[in-house]
């Protein structure tokens, strides 16, 4: 754990939460009480908090975990349906209190990192989180995360962006295979479907060409995938007619389009790997 360093999208969820929710002195006095190294940094509070975060990042060690335990142990375990609405406590400020409570709990999840009682953060990713940061990071392939990124600064505002973003997360890898495999014609229409039937032929991905009845299954079921996060992005967004019912996009469909979108990207780029070799 000593060489694990929390993740940039990790520490700019955890510091907007904390400058929006502290006061000067409340958030000294949080970051004092997590152990955090040196005197507190100069300057605004949003400044101040991700300076912060960096130098813990940067001098912690193995200690950055339990440091950041601490710092999100109260947002991470407040009870926020108990909360009873007075004049001091509008529906309003609950939902922001919520808001930014879900903005680090998606950041924690993205990182594979799992929060139990107590301010403990381990680090238990699953497969999918741990192989699609390392190829990524072995293929340069930016684009992809910062759609993430995109995707996790919008999943609780704005849920029709994240699902956009987990669009692009796809497009963006495809289009990227086909631009690095030079017998590859990019379509004239560049949309995810058209980019995607590029590449799964390419990758061999036709489920009818396996032979175990399992993993037809499986192949067809993200064939499918890949379709319906391209479908729920144009329906979400385009205009109805009169008497029909708008999509009414909430955040756990975000974060299925979004969870979905990351697991697909996983498996082409291994098997992209796997052919290359």
């Amino acid at each position: 754990m000593d060489d694990y360093s929390i993740p940039t999208y990790v520490i700019s969820a955890v510091a907007d939460t904390i400058s929006e929710s502290e006061t000067h002195a409340s958030l000294e006095s949080l970051f004092m009480y997590a152990d955090a190294p040196g005197d507190p940094p100069d300057g605004s509070k949003p400044v101040k908090a991700l300076e912060w975060l960096r130098r813990i990042n940067k001098e912690s060690g193995s200690k950055r975990l339990a440091i950041l335990g601490r710092l999100i142990e109260n947002y991470m375990e407040e009870d926020i349906d108990a909360i009873v609405l007075t004049r001091w406590q509008s529906q309003e400020l609950i939902d922001i209190r919520k808001e930014r409570a879900a903005k680090i709990k998606f950041s924690l999840e993205r990182a594979g990192l799992t929060y139990s009682p107590g301010g403990i953060l381990s680090k238990g990713e699953g497969l999918a989180t741990k192989s699609l940061a390392e190829l990524i990071k072995n293929r340069n392939i930016q684009a992809i995360d910062q759609e993430f990124e995109r995707a996790i600064r919008n999943v609780q505002t704005s849920p029709r962006e994240a699902v956009s973003a987990a669009c692009n997360i796809l497009e963006s890898l495809f289009k990227v295979y086909i631009a690095e495999h030079p017998q590859l014609q990019m379509p004239a229409k560049q949309d995810l479907q058209s980019v995607w039937k590029v590449v799964k032929t390419d990758l061999g991905l036709d489920a009818s060409k396996l032979e175990e009845r399992d993993l037809q299954e499986i192949v067809s079921g993200i064939m499918a995938t890949v379709n319906g996060i391209g479908a729920l992005r144009t329906h979400a967004s385009a205009a109805h007619g009169d008497g029909k019912k708008p999509y009414k996009l909430k955040p756990r469909h975000a974060k299925l389009a979004i969870h979905a979108a990351h697991t697909i990207a996983a498996f082409v780029l291994e098997t992209w790997d796997e052919r290359a070799n």
